[in-house]
Order: C-alpha cells, then sequence, then structure tokens
C-alpha cells in the first residue's frame, strides 16, 4: 500500500490486530487460570469468583484499550510524519520560488500522494524558471532589436543636424529603411500577441488547398533562391485541403521558406513536401546546411532565440518568424516541431485535414498541371 489512504487503512488495521491479540491472550490464558486457581486452590464460593473473574477480565479490557490507544497514537504519528515532513519541504521550496529562487527543487519521498506532488512542484519550478529565463532573453533581445535602428537614426539626425550629410535621396532612403525595420519588428510582435491570434485564428477557418498555398510561397522566394544558387524540390503529389485561415497558412509556410533561404549554404538544396495523413496534414520544409545544435534545437520556436547568438537581424533575423510559426499552427490545432543532423535540418507541421467530400470535390475539379520549374 504506498497511497496515504492505504497507509492510514493499515494502520487501522494493525491496531484492531493488537486490540484482538490483547483480549484474546487475556481472556483465554491469564483470567481463567485464576478462575480455576480461585475456585481450586483457595476453595472460593463460585460467586466470589465469579467477580473476580469479571474485575480480572475488566483489567485486561482496560489494558487493551490503553495499548490500543498507545498503538494508534505510535502508528497516527508515524504516518503523520511521513507526510508532514515532505509537505514541509515543499512548503518551504515554494516560499523559496517566491522570493525568486526558481533553481530550488524537492526530493520526492513520502507515500504515492506526496511524492506525486513533489514531481508536480518540480514540473512547475521548472516551468516558471524557463518562463524567466525566456523573459529575461525577450527583454534584452527586444531592447536591442530596437536598439539598433534608433542608433543608426539618431546618428543621421545629428548629421543631419550638425551639417555633416546632406539631406539626399539616400539619406532619406536609409533613414526610411531603418524605420521600416522598425516597423516590421512591431508587425511581428503584434502578430505574437496573443488576444490578437486568439480572435483571428478562428473568424476565416476554411478549407485551403495546401498545393496552391505552397506554390504560391515558392515563387515569393524563386528570386532569393535563384541569387544563392539554391535548387528547391516540391513534392505534393495531389491537391490536398486543409482546415486552416489561408492568410496565416501563407504566412506559415513563407517564415519557414524564408529560414530555410536564409540558412542553406550557397549551391544547397531546399525540399518542400506535403502528405495527407489519417486526420491531419503533413508539411515539410528540409534543407542542407550545418544543422542546428542539439542544445539549441528545443528553443528554436521561442521569441527571439537565435542559434547563433551573433547575428544582428539585417543577416540573421529577429528571432521571431519561427515563434509566429509555432502560435499559429497551434492556434489553428496543429502541431509543429524541428529536426536536426549535420548536413540537414528539416521543420514540420501539422494542420487538420479537410473532410473527406472536399477532398473528392477537389481531385474532380482540379486539373493537371506541370510541376513547378526549379
Amino acid at each position: 500500500m504506498k497511497g496515504l489512504a492505504g497507509q492510514i487503512a493499515l494502520a487501522a488495521i494493525a491496531v484492531a490486530v493488537v486490540v484482538g491479540l490483547v483480549l484474546t491472550v487475556g481472556t483465554l490464558t491469564f483470567s481463567s487460570r485464576s478462575f480455576a486457581e480461585l475456585m481450586v486452590e483457595h476453595g472460593e464460593t463460585l460467586a466470589a469468583a465469579q467477580a473476580m473473574f469479571q474485575e480480572s477480565v475488566a483489567r485486561f479490557f482496560v489494558a487493551a484499550l490503553a495499548v490500543a490507544a498507545l498503538a494508534g497514537i505510535g502508528l497516527a504519528l508515524f504516518v503523520g510524519r511521513r507526510v508532514a515532513a515532505p509537505l514541509r519541504e515543499v512548503s518551504a521550496a515554494a516560499r523559496l520560488i517566491a522570493r525568486g529562487d526558481h533553481a530550488v527543487r524537492v526530493q520526492p519521498r513520502g507515500p504515492e500522494e506526496v511524492r506525486s506532488l513533489a514531481d508536480s512542484f518540480n514540473r512547475m519550478a521548472h516551468e516558471i524558471h524557463e518562463q524567466e529565463r525566456m523573459r529575461r532573453e525577450f527583454v534584452s533581445n527586444a531592447a536591442h532589436e530596437l536598439r539598433t535602428p534608433l542608433t543608426n537614426l539618431q546618428g543621421y539626425l545629428e548629421a543631419l543636424r550638425d551639417g555633416v550629410m546632406m539631406a539626399d535621396r539616400t539619406t532619406y532612403e536609409s533613414l526610411h529603411e531603418e524605420v521600416d525595420r522598425m516597423v516590421r519588428l512591431s508587425r511581428s510582435l503584434d502578430a505574437l500577441a496573443e488576444g490578437d491570434l486568439a480572435e483571428r485564428a478562428t473568424e476565416n477557418t476554411g478549407d485551403v488547398d495546401v498545393r496552391a498555398a505552397i506554390a504560391a510561397a515558392l515563387d515569393l522566394y524563386a528570386a532569393a533562391a535563384e541569387r544563392r544558387g539554391l535548387r528547391v524540390e516540391l513534392n505534393v503529389p495531389a491537391p490536398i485541403v486543409a482546415r486552416a485561415d489561408s492568410d496565416h497558412l501563407a504566412q506559415i509556410i513563407a517564415n519557414l521558406l524564408q529560414n530555410a533561404v536564409r540558412y542553406t549554404p550557397e549551391g544547397g538544396r531546399i525540399a518542400v513536401a506535403a502528405r495527407r495523413r489519417d486526420t491531419d496534414v503533413l508539411v515539410t520544409v528540409s534543407n542542407t546546411g550545418p544543422g542546428i545544435p542539439a542544445d539549441d534545437l528545443p528553443h528554436v520556436f521561442e521569441r527571439f532565440y537565435r542559434v547563433e547568438k551573433s547575428r544582428d537581424r539585417a543577416t540573421g533575423g529577429a528571432g521571431i518568424g519561427l515563434a509566429i510559426v509555432k502560435t499559429l499552427v497551434e492556434r489553428a490545432g496543429g502541431r509543429v516541431g524541428a529536426e536536426s543532423a549535420p548536413g540537414a535540418t528539416r521543420f514540420w507541421f501539422s494542420l487538420p485535414a479537410a473532410a473527406v467530400a472536399t477532398y473528392a470535390a477537389s481531385a474532380s475539379m482540379s486539373r493537371p498541371t506541370a510541376a513547378p520549374s526549379e
């Protein structure tokens, strides 16, 4: 009996057994022997012998009750200490958590329920620690991302004010570029706002042709891929329909393709594939390259997280694109993940599949089309 209820029941059974043994032994041995001795050795009358016998039985009942009470108190103290000691540890650790010591953990011990509480507390403490780490990184990275364009703007404006630089078209274009960077950053942050995504996630949900969405995204990045000599492959054998917001799906695929184009070495390969499974649609975006370190892989979907911390937003992105992908996919009822090994990286996401009738209609209305050229 590992549980608290089982241990209490076991203690009660033990007390009952002790009481029963004392009563049985006392009644069958000492009390009966005393009655026989009184009758034979001392020649007591039957009434006197019965009185002495009853008194003897009463004494043994009192003794049995005393033993049972002591046993019950002892077992209660034992069980109570087994429960109270780990609970005091959890309480002390909770006070440390409240004071900001998020690294504190407790040792699971005691009854099964108390061990489960300790495990839950440790998981909660770990999540709080991770959230605090993400908060600090978010604030630090957000300040860095805003500081870079603001510093450039300040330099341009001071140069214009002091007459060091002339206000020509090139200067205005540079100023506009820095402002545009700040606007894009603010829009990315808006896209991550919980309330906005929660409201929009279900507004425009419908049946979306995944193949068409992928083809449109590939057209957008075709020029960038061509400039870097990247080979792009598309593997979507048939029309595939998913339940999603068409704008959100376009943004998801565009962010993954942008990430793949940015981090694929020149002359590398990008492969985009999609297939229908039993209840969902799986889309994968793979690319060749050095891969993502194992320590960084669990964090790639976090806001402002960058694998290479030295990269600024102009060369390595602000670390928001994949966070947007995760948020949009999960709001649509899907899942997202990443796998990486030296030489290859694979991002994937799944979305709920449309009804079978929708697939039949889509297949009957679709016409054969040539695969997009690389």
